[in-house]
């Protein structure tokens, strides 16, 4: 009985050092990020900058195909500007709207974000930024280079959302906590 409630005190412990530890990753030097700016949150607004997003990002992972090396990534970025302005006007087309744009590559600055349990520190980051409309809005970022929202993108097409549960933890939750 004493080495089951030190087990049970070990295993609560455990799952409550790990549920409170906070990961600060710094995104490397040598990252690209990429993000979409919605012109507001109103629905509209929201639905068109998800649209750009995933135009852009199907464009973007023929153009930076695994393996790229960084500066290979930096050149057709921004030699492929006009081709994907041509993305963002025929995707805003198709949603039948009239929204203006801007698309520009170079640094910017991004707030202090946190995506599935990393917190990515703010600061000026090199990136692709569109920007729809008056810029006002929720916006859709990730990580372009590394292809990481490119290899998820394609995760998305081809998967669902499994959700994974600690049985343990369940029962820890249940009658411990």
């Amino acid at each position: 009985m004493k080495k089951t409630t030190i087990l049970i005190l070990s295993a609560i412990l455990m799952i409550l050092l790990v549920n409170n530890q906070e990961n600060n990753v710094v995104i490397p030097k040598e990252a690209i990020r990429f993000r979409v700016i919605a012109n507001s949150d109103k629905t509209q607004d929201q639905k068109l900058k998800k649209q750009v997003a995933t135009s852009l990002r199907k464009d973007l992972s023929t153009l930076l195909r695994p393996g790229i090396r960084l500066e290979e990534a930096r050149s057709t970025l921004k030699g492929k500007l006009p081709e994907l302005e041509r993305t963002i006007q025929t995707t805003i087309e198709q949603e039948k709207e009239t929204s203006t744009y801007q698309i520009d590559y170079g640094n910017h600055y991004f707030p202090e974000k946190s995506y599935r349990g990393v917190v990515y520190e703010a600061g000026m980051y090199e990136s692709l930024v569109v920007t729809l409309g008056k810029g006002e809005g929720q916006n859709f970022w990730c990580v372009l280079f590394p292809p990481l929202c490119l290899l998820e993108a394609e995760e998305e097409e081809e998967t669902t959302d499994v959700e994974y549960k600690s049985f343990v933890k369940e029962i820890i939750d249940k009658y411990f906590l």
